[in-house]
């Protein structure tokens, strides 16, 4: 993601999380910390035909990576994207050498805490009322990486993977 990629990434963030849709402000302050060597953040988007569909951000501290947000286009759920893009996000937390992995999910979202379980997530417990103004609470999901297993997260689905066409499971959105 750079800073051309604002202004779209927030017409889909307001689509999709109109309650509590980042401000360009916040998408500017993790950009901020993406680039040169002291980087913290890795921010990706994905396009289509020219328009982006999606979006995915993760901050590393120390061994311990958040991921801050995945999102994609309604009309993108389905095909993989949100696979692909937590791949993504994985793949950098191993490059942040982090021993660990956090999200927060809505607990009403099951088809995304579906997807994180396929790659090793586990919920860990909840934050009463962490998405506002609709006071839902999240549930917080943890992967630990395994030393022994390959440095690149597998996915585990190769169909998705082998797909030349990016786009996600309906519901793969998750707010950080």
């Amino acid at each position: 993601m750079r800073w051309w990629d604002i202004e779209p990434v927030l017409e889909l963030e307001h689509e999709l999380f109109p309650e509590d849709a980042w401000s360009a402000g916040m998408f500017w302050s993790e950009l901020a910390h993406a680039r040169g060597p002291g980087a913290t953040r890795r921010y990706l988007v994905a396009e289509e035909a020219g328009r982006l569909v999606g979006y995915a951000g993760l901050a590393a501290a120390g061994d311990l990576a958040d991921v801050q947000t995945i999102a994609a286009a309604r009309d993108q759920w389905g095909t993989g994207l949100g696979a692909r893009l937590l791949t993504e996000l994985l793949r950098a937390a191993t490059a942040f050498e982090c021993a660990e992995v956090l999200l927060e999910v809505r607990v009403d979202n099951v088809r995304a805490q579906k997807l994180y379980a396929r790659f090793g997530f586990e919920p860990i417990g909840f934050r009463r009322g962490y998405y506002q103004p609709g006071n839902v609470d999240a549930l917080v999901m943890r992967r630990v990486s395994d030393p022994a297993a390959p440095a690149d997260p597998v996915d585990p689905d190769p169909a998705l993977s082998d797909s030349a066409h990016s786009v996600p499971l309906q519901g793969e959105t998750t707010h950080g």
